[in-house]
């Protein structure tokens, strides 16, 4: 069985009768939504998507700065001036 990575969880058909509700009584926090007793989803806040986003962001950025120190030797020199 996997594992369910929120404090609360609800089902899609409990989801689906009073979405409002199910939002409310999560206080902001991840929601689980289960099918079969299985996540197959998770709501969280729109916050913490635009944080997680921006996170995933710099992850990528750094991954690129990384592989282009590794081809240093390859730059060539430019004075500011010549720019």
């Amino acid at each position: 069985m996997r594992q369910v990575l929120a404090d609360y969880s609800v089902s899609i058909s409990e989801l689906k009768k009073n979405p409002s509700s199910v939002l409310s009584k999560a206080n902001g926090s991840p929601i689980a939504v289960l099918n079969h007793n299985k996540p197959a989803a998770y709501l969280i806040p729109a916050e913490l998507y635009e944080v997680m986003m921006d996170r995933i962001e710099d992850d990528e950025l750094a991954s690129i700065v990384e592989e282009r120190l590794g081809d240093k030797g390859q730059a060539v020199p430019v004075s500011l001036d010549d720019l």
